[in-house]
């Protein structure tokens, strides 16, 4: 009985050692230890030996079991190209738009599974310069080494009006850093002829802003081209907001939330109505002429001091002497916001270009467009402007203020719905 139980105890372990050495061996099949060990697959554009690239190329990168380690883009006299990557990695951005005419190559290394690189070069030549393609003007709404309002978009404006077959091509190519981070997104007028930057809340003051317009040599469309390379870097100043109701004829001055001041104020007669809704200060000039001598409703030359365009059409808050017995209760200018000379050099000191600036009550509201626009709707409708996916965590901060336009950080007032200065 002894002896027939041992052996079936080694038969049993006899049947079972196959399967054990089978599991072994298919720990060493080639098959197994190849996908453990392969290099990453990479592939890099421009292609090698490609010819009449556009001067505003990037070195673009996909890989497969693995990740860019390294891009090095140089010159055909070996110097280095200073390039930075873009936040989802598809592509490295030449610093500065390439050279006519010139040859690049462009190394480019992944890493993979067990520390396996793979590295690609390519080389390719740029194209002449554009010949007979037409130049999109381009103009940067947003200067260097300035201090801006909390409400201050990032405006650029096109000339031709850009299609919208082209405007995702455009906008992948418009950039805007902030330090502290502080996401937005780009949106598109209609017309195609301007295109504004902000986030879901205004900016916090302090935040640095750097901003570029990297359209030079890029092509638009089948027959034009970008027009220039502009840049620039600014800060957001202390917050301001000026509150302006018809009904009253008051404004109100608030500084980080708190009320400074009230203005008597006239605005345009019925006639020459002023534009209600949310805009920004665009320009300050401590003198300047109004010259509405081409316009059907108007025929007057005048000089005026203290004086900051609100639209593209001509509205400004100026200093108006003549008009400060009306001022506060009746409406008289051709458009614009007249106050004291004494009002007027008051608020010269206490705002600054890209301040909010909210009008109601008024008998016209304020077109798209006509001028920085971008706080003159809500988020959500902001956002369908994008050419480009915008992501869906990107929402405005929900506030209990009494007053939301008037806090940095906070979210814009609900929107209100040309003409010359006057």
């Amino acid at each position: 009985m002894e002896l027939r139980q041992r052996l079936r105890l080694l038969s049993v372990t006899i049947a079972a050692t196959p399967l054990v050495l089978a599991g072994c061996t298919a720990d060493r099949l080639p098959g197994a230890r190849q996908a453990n060990t392969a290099p990453p697959q990479l592939t890099v554009t421009p292609g090698d030996h490609a010819g009449d690239v556009p001067v505003s190329a990037e070195v673009g990168a996909t890989v497969k079991d693995g990740k860019i380690t390294s891009v090095r883009l140089t010159d055909d006299k070996g110097a280095q190209v200073p390039a930075e990557p873009r936040e989802d990695g598809s592509s490295w951005v030449p610093a500065k738009p390439l050279q006519n005419l010139r040859t690049y190559t462009a190394e480019v290394t992944a890493t993979g599974g067990k520390g396996r690189t793979t590295t690609q070069r390519t080389t390719f030549r740029t194209m002449a310069k554009p010949g007979n393609r037409q130049a999109v003007t381009t103009v940067l709404n947003f200067a260097a080494d300035q201090t801006y309002g909390t409400a201050m978009p990032v405006v650029v404006t096109f000339d031709p009006a850009i299609p919208k077959e082209a405007r995702a091509d455009v906008q992948r190519r418009l950039f805007v850093k902030t330090d502290p981070p502080q996401p937005g997104t780009w949106s598109w007028l209609d017309d195609g002829k301007q295109v504004e930057y902000r986030a879901p809340d205004f900016w916090k003051p302090g935040t640095k802003i750097s901003v570029r317009s990297a359209l030079e040599g890029l092509p638009i469309g089948k027959d034009a081209i970008g027009d220039a390379d502009r840049s620039g870097t600014s800060k957001i100043g202390r917050q301001v907001s000026l509150d302006i109701d018809n009904a009253t004829k008051q404004m109100a001055v608030y500084r980080d939330g708190k009320l400074l001041r009230k203005i008597p104020v006239s605005l345009g007669k019925p006639s020459t109505p002023s534009s209600s809704g949310t805009m920004v200060v665009m320009e300050k000039f401590d003198y300047t002429t109004f010259n509405t001598m081409g316009d059907p409703n108007g025929g007057y030359i005048v000089d005026v001091e203290d004086a900051q365009r609100l639209t593209n059409g001509g509205e400004f808050i100026h200093a108006a002497p003549w008009s400060v017995g009306d001022q506060g209760n009746t409406n008289v200018s051709h458009g614009c916001t007249n106050v004291s000379n004494e009002n007027a050099d008051w608020l010269m000191g206490i705002t600054q270009v890209g301040d909010l600036v909210t009008v109601k009550g008024t008998e016209v509201a304020l077109d798209p467009g006509n001028g920085w626009t971008a706080w003159n709707v809500g988020w959500d409708e902001f956002a369908k402007g994008s050419a480009l996916a915008v992501p869906v965590g990107l929402r405005p901060t929900v506030t209990a203020t009494p007053h939301p336009g008037a806090v940095a950080g906070g979210s814009a007032p609900a929107p209100t719905r040309s003409n010359s200065g006057g």
